[in-house]
């Protein structure tokens, strides 16, 4: 089961911090890992909040920020000034359609997108270590 997986990764390098554990940290967690969207830290908060009220704003933000430097997450800091957070382990290397718009994010995977930026990173001299796409524009539903 890859939550059980992801949970020992958070328990692992919450040790290696030197953190002691925290049952409301794993209750975000648990919630996070339930929900597979694209979410700000207070959208998480508000999910968080229907099953465990007593979990803090402010305990929320830490968890986020102990969740990508463990490589469960990624963070998005998008155009807007928004910052979302999307699942990161075991999950497939995607780009992202943002609409200007409504906010909405579709994930994208094309292998011939990556092919283009692996044969412009050789044509300079590069070697890709890590990308990310996104591009703006402005969804179907918002352009009615």
């Amino acid at each position: 089961m890859v939550q059980r997986k992801e949970t020992e990764i958070f328990q692992d390098y919450i040790r290696s911090k030197g953190l002691r554990h925290s049952d409301q940290r794993m209750q975000i967690l648990d919630v996070f890992l339930k929900t597979e969207r694209h979410l700000t830290a207070e959208e998480l908060y508000q999910l968080v909040q229907k099953k465990h009220p007593s979990v803090g704003t402010a305990t929320v933000y830490r968890t986020m920020k102990l969740l990508r430097e463990s490589g469960l997450c990624r963070e998005l800091k998008l155009d807007d000034g928004s910052t979302r957070y999307e699942h990161l382990y075991d999950h497939d290397h995607h780009d992202h359609l943002v609409c200007s718009g409504c906010g909405a994010l579709v994930e994208v995977i094309d292998p011939e997108i990556e092919k283009r930026q692996e044969k412009l990173a050789l044509a300079h001299g590069f070697r890709i270590m890590s990308h990310k796409l996104d591009l703006y524009g402005i969804c179907r539903k918002c352009r009615r």
